[in-house]
């Protein structure tokens, strides 16, 4: 009967203590996901005292930061001893879009290298789009650029000497990175296009292919007492001559071409020449056969005026008769020479005409 007094004598549990309750148990079970979630974190920070707490991971969380990758650069920085990469950085970059380790690992680099390189350099030059990391292992470690660049599709560069050869080269460069330059500095395909250049110009003031032979030296000291990386985000190191070969006799081919063009010149003229001779041949006929017919139109007004003549008693009928016998006579010597019937019979070799009718 005890406990059934107990009972009724308890106040009842209202609705409001049952809902603080539920929500202290919610808290609790978050609570309990985050420390399980960032333990490992906080635990890794607090040993290598980043200075990274529990509750800034979380915050950072809501920032849509990556917690892990914020502690382990800022670990990587603690350890090494960097000055001014602490947490509010690295989440500014972070949040810009940059590489974060890889600046990290770019400053330690430069650190352990004795390069001028701070974080606020470093994250600009990682922001602007360059490989900040690369660009310190360039600088310590300089690399070899081939000239011209075998992905352009050729593999050496062509010039022509004075005397006409055409002498194929190749460079290597050797650059390395200049970091005060880095940023709006030209890139590698300016400093191959000004060696190319540069090649060019050197093999075309030699006299004759045979000094560039001798002397292959010749093109990367000059080439490099241009000063060609300025401007470029690299300092060039040396440039050498890895081959020079022999390549077709360009001047005898431009005077072959040149020859061969001069004789079609002179073929067109000559076409054009003989195409106004004929022309001129055909003017000629035309203006002959113009000639033959006035001859023939003035020949046939001689029957016309004989006809006037005879009417007017001007000639006889006898002086015809003896007209037309005389040009009988001349048809049939005509006809015996062979020579036609207009043409006059010329006289023997004696002097004096043979009269045969």
């Amino acid at each position: 009967m005890l406990p059934f007094a107990l009972v009724q004598a308890a106040e009842p549990v209202s609705p409001l203590k049952w809902v603080v309750v539920g929500i202290l148990v919610i808290l609790a079970f978050v609570v309990l996901v985050l420390l399980l979630k960032y333990l490992n974190l906080y635990i890794q920070s607090l040993l290598t005292r980043a200075g990274i707490g529990l509750v800034d991971m979380i915050a950072m969380n809501f920032r849509k930061v990556n917690p892990a990758l914020i502690v382990r650069a800022r670990i990587m920085a603690v350890q090494a001893g960097l000055a001014g990469v602490d947490q509010r950085n690295l989440e500014a970059h972070y949040l810009a879009g940059g590489n974060v380790i890889n600046v990290v690992q770019a400053l330690i680099s430069a650190d352990r290298a004795g390069l001028p390189l701070d974080f606020k350099t470093a994250t600009g030059i990682d922001l602007a789009g360059r490989d900040v990391l690369d660009a310190v292992k360039t600088c310590v470690n300089p690399k070899v650029i081939d000239c011209p660049n075998p992905a352009s599709g050729k593999t050496e560069v062509a010039a022509v000497a004075k005397d006409g050869i055409q002498v194929l080269a190749k460079a290597r460069i050797t650059v390395r990175t200049n970091i005060a330059r880095l940023v709006g500095g030209a890139t590698e395909e300016t400093i191959i296009a000004r060696v190319g250049e540069g090649i060019v110009t050197t093999i075309g003031s030699a006299d004759t292919h045979k000094d560039v032979l001798e002397n292959p030296d010749r093109i990367s000291k000059t080439v490099l007492a241009k000063g060609l990386d300025a401007g470029t985000a690299f300092e060039i190191v040396s440039i050498d001559i890895a081959d020079v070969d022999i390549g077709t006799n360009i001047g005898a081919r431009l005077q072959a071409d040149q020859a061969e063009a001069d004789k079609r010149v002179a073929q067109a003229m000559a076409e054009k020449r003989r195409a106004m001779a004929v022309a001129a041949e055909q003017e000629q006929r035309a203006e002959v056969m113009a000639n033959r017919a006035k001859v023939v139109l003035a020949e046939a007004e001689v029957p016309k005026a004989m006809a006037d003549a005879l009417r007017s008693g001007n000639l006889g009928v006898m002086d015809l008769y003896r007209l037309r016998n005389i040009e009988a006579d001349t048809r049939m010597r005509g006809s015996i020479a062979g020579d036609g019937p207009n043409q006059e019979e010329e006289p023997p070799a004696g002097g004096k005409p043979d009269r045969r009718s």
